[in-house]
């Protein structure tokens, strides 16, 4: 049963409360929003708090939505943190005058207000939010490129304000999909980001697209990336490997269609490579990593290497992961949790021939791809914990201290929780 918000009131107000809707189409003056300040920067739950702001203008290009939920990422952990960029001052120095951040990179929600030029919504839509923006004018957006690459490239509600902890937000047309039907207002909220980062990650840099029978290895196989790139992998009958933090964590991804875990707790040897020329590291190294390879082995049946390394923990991974790729392989990173001073052992790359991509969130194509996933019922959002408006610093918080459930989160905005 999908959760709403307070029946859209009679009264014309410039200001509603935290789940009171507006009638649709009508835009107050103001609104409640989780601002992050930079005389708060800190841990997140100094960093937010509730104010009120005006309502943002819409440009032509432009729709004012009505946030009935708002996912979280850990971007805006970074955010209220102050680092490792500054976002407001980042902002300030390109020109807007803003002094607060309003985070929050997934949203769902209701159309309020279109642009002139907005012809793929309009007033009443519901609506699913990507968070990738670009410069629609841009020269090598309009010959057709990739928009990823091009210098105007913002990901909205981390380097771009105005994002979903709001009652309302402002994006680009293009950024809004179709809700699924059959996904309350959280439940929908909850996956796009990760979703559509894995998506592209998996189906983005060919030759190494998915295939069916490919092995492929998901870090983190419990949280939010790992969780969609397991049922992305499983999808086109893969075998997706989820490696995990706790065994306890093993049934959850078998659910989604892992067909083995590993627990990394198992192994020691993670962190940087030790310098080539020190034999006895190296050998240690060495050790560890072919260890970690039998436990695939194992999983298999057979000495199989995956095809497909997913990868985001970064420094303390990537020489592993280098490592147990087949030959011809590729490792693909979107992240680096643990760091970003990855090691990498050259030899594997170039007599291997080994790829080590990066992949960055993904295009329309891309994000408008998963989404009809979702809403074919072919991928599960895994949301595991809701929370209410004025808990956006506390589960932030529990994303930070790595306290966070398995899965995605979603805070309430608009809507109200299920009865």
């Amino acid at each position: 049963m999908t959760s709403t918000a307070t029946p859209p009131s009679t009264e014309i107000k410039d200001l509603y409360a935290v789940g009171e809707q507006p009638p649709l189409g009508h835009v107050p003056a103001r609104m409640h929003a989780q601002l992050i300040r930079q005389s708060r920067f800190g841990e997140p739950t100094k960093a937010f708090a509730d104010e009120v702001v005006g309502v943002p203008d819409v440009g032509p290009d432009d729709v004012l939505v009505y946030v009935m939920a708002a996912g979280v990422n850990y971007n805006n952990v970074w955010a209220g943190l102050g680092i490792p960029v500054d976002v407001i001052g980042a902002r300030q120095k390109g020109g807007e005058k803003e002094d607060f951040h309003i985070g929050g990179s997934d949203a769902s929600g209701i159309v309020y207000r279109t642009g002139s030029n907005v012809t793929n919504v309009k007033v009443g839509d519901e609506v699913v939010i990507h968070c990738g923006t670009w410069d629609l004018n841009a020269p090598s957006v309009l010959a057709g490129n990739d928009p990823m690459y091009d210098p105007s490239y913002r990901i909205w509600g981390y380097e771009t304000n105005w994002g979903s902890f709001a009652q309302f937000t402002k994006v680009q047309a293009h950024q809004c999909m179709p809700k699924a039907e059959h996904l309350n207002w959280e439940e929908a909220a909850a996956p796009t980001l990760v979703g559509a980062t894995a998506y592209r990650m998996l189906f983005g840099w060919p030759p190494h697209n998915v295939r069916k029978d490919d092995v492929v290895l998901v870090w983190g196989g419990a949280g939010g990336l790992g969780s969609m790139a397991t049922q992305l992998a499983a999808s086109v009958g893969a075998k997706p490997i989820a490696v995990i933090s706790n065994d306890s964590k093993a049934e959850f991804c078998t659910k989604l269609g892992a067909v083995g875990c590993i627990n990394r707790k198992q192994f020691n040897h993670w962190g940087r490579l030790p310098d080539w020329e020190d034999n006895d590291a190296m050998n240690g190294f060495n050790a560890g990593a072919r260890a970690f390879g039998k436990a695939i082995w194992d999983i298999l049946g057979e000495r199989r290497s995956p095809r497909i390394v997913f990868e985001h923990p970064g420094q303390d991974t990537i020489p592993t992961s280098i490592f147990v790729v087949e030959t011809g392989g590729m490792v693909v990173v979107c992240a680096g949790t643990t760091g970003y001073n990855a090691d990498v052992d050259l030899r594997y790359l170039w007599m291997r021939q080994k790829r080590l991509q990066g992949s960055h969130f993904a295009n329309d194509e891309q994000s408008y791809a998963f989404n009809d996933l979702v809403r074919a019922k072919k991928i599960d959002p895994c949301l595991s914990r809701v929370f209410r408006f004025e808990d956006t610093g506390a589960c932030h918080q529990l994303m930070y201290e790595n306290r966070h459930p398995d899965g995605n989160m979603a805070i309430l905005v608009g809507a109200q929780p299920p009865a």
